[in-house]
Parts: C-alpha cells; structure tokens; sequence
C-alpha cells in the first residue's frame, strides 16, 4: 500500500489530456496540499505551544508576537485548514454529482470517513488557542454531541472535566496532533491505492 501511496504521487507518466484545467480543479490533489501545509506549519507550532490551561493562551501571544514568522506561520495554518476543509467538501460534492461513488463504493466509504475526520480534526484544534471564542465554540459543540445517540457517552470521553479544563485541553491536543492525523493518514494511503488498483479513469496508472 505505501508503494502504491508513493507513486500515485509520483506518477512514472501522466497523461497530457490529464494535465489541462478542468472544472473539477484536481480537488483530491488540493486537498492532499493542503494536509501537506497544515501537517509542516502545525508541527513547527508544536514547539512553542504549551498544552496547558494556565498558558495555552500566552503560548500563542508568545509565537505570534515573539517567534520570527510566529505569526505568519498561525495564519498559515487557519487558512489551510479552512482550505482544507472546503477541497475535502468540494471533493464529496464533486463524487456525489458525477455519480463516480456508485462504481467505488470501498472508495466512497474511506472518503467519507475522511470527511468526518476532517471536520472533527478541525474542531478539536479550535480549542487550543484557548481564547473566549474558542472555549464558546467548543462548549456549544459539546452540547449538540447530546443530541445524537449516544452522545453522553462521547462528550464524557472528550469532557472529563470541564470545556477549557487541564484535562479537556489535553485530549483534545492528543487527538488533533496524533491520533486523528494518524488514521487520516492510513485512510489517505488506502484511498490512494484504491484509486490505483481500480483504474477508472486513470488506465496509465
């Protein structure tokens, strides 16, 4: 699979009708870029980032106002999650129109799950800076987890404390640096060797 990964990346030969601008805007590709972004600038933020209650919020202050770049590279980070989140959703709505998820249905269930892990990767990393609209956000997210099934369960994992608590902040830091980019990963891998073992529209690959 990771053979397969490679080389979807690194295609021996690509095809020149491939290579023209069309409507679709290689978004599955955009998507990848913007993964590729968010993984290098939130690993540099890691070093200065301090996954505490009492000075998460002046860890921020201190990249932003003190680290050379600190604040380019935070922005950096925002807008490639917003465009990493609407490649991903432009991706789905693209699959969904074309009908293409009809002819790969093991494809269709890894994006979606894909999709799901995006916005979940999404929200757990907006609680970190740990600001006023951070803590709201989070707490109002929290409330909409009761109503679906099971619910209750989920935020008592994710809230075993209090929104904004020691605890709180540092399973939702665990789970946004290495658990869910974890899996995203494996899950990309697998959707990149499935897209090569089932040819479609790329009979080159």
């Amino acid at each position: 699979m990771t053979k397969e990964f490679i080389k979807h990346l690194f295609p021996r030969v690509v095809l020149k009708d491939n290579l023209k601008i069309s409507y679709t805007l290689c978004l599955g590709g955009l998507s990848f870029v913007a993964l590729f972004v968010l993984t290098v600038t939130g690993i540099l933020l890691m070093f200065y980032y301090q996954p505490e209650k009492s000075a998460a919020y002046n860890s921020i202050l201190f990249i932003e106002e003190n680290i050379f770049l600190g604040k380019y590279m935070r922005d950096l980070h925002k807008f490639a999650t917003h465009a990493y989140l609407i490649l991903v959703f432009g991706h789905t709505l693209r699959v969904i129109l074309t009908g293409a998820y009809k002819f790969r249905t093991y494809n269709w269930m890894i994006g979606m799950i894909l999709l799901f892990l995006s916005i979940f990767e999404a929200y757990t990393g907006y609680l970190l800076p740990m600001d006023q609209l951070a803590l709201w956000a989070t707490q109002t997210g929290m409330e909409l987890f009761r109503s679906v099934p099971f619910g209750d369960v989920i935020r008592n994992i994710l809230v075993p404390d209090n929104v904004g608590e020691s605890m709180t902040l540092l399973r939702f830091y665990v789970l946004h640096i290495v658990v869910i980019p974890a899996i995203t990963f494996v899950l990309i891998m697998l959707h990149f060797y499935r897209i090569r073992k089932d040819r479609g529209i790329l009979p080159y690959l």
